[in-house]
This record gives structure tokens, C-alpha cells and sequence, in this order.
């Protein structure tokens, strides 16, 4: 491979793994915020 050249799959594999990561992260961060606020309105009750 010739540097500075990317090939097609670099190209298609690259954003690919971006987008699961980024996925990923959305959904955990979003459980996360839900369970925080749960606890928060459990906490409040009391």
C-alpha cells in the first residue's frame, strides 16, 4: 500500500466504526441521564 492512499475500504470501515461509537455512546449516555434522574426523583420523595 502506497501511503498517503486511501483505499476504499479504509474509506467505508473508518466512518462506519465512528458512527457505531458514536451510537453506542448516545445510547449509554441517554441510560445513564435516565437512571440519574430516577434516582434524583426517588431521592426527592423522601
Amino acid at each position: 500500500m502506497i501511503l498517503g492512499q486511501m483505499t476504499f475500504e479504509h474509506a467505508l470501515y473508518i466512518p462506519g466504526v465512528l458512527l457505531i461509537g458514536l451510537t453506542l455512546g448516545y445510547v449509554m449516555g441517554a441510560r445513564a441521564v435516565r437512571a440519574e434522574y430516577e434516582r434524583l426523583k426517588k431521592r426527592a420523595k423522601e
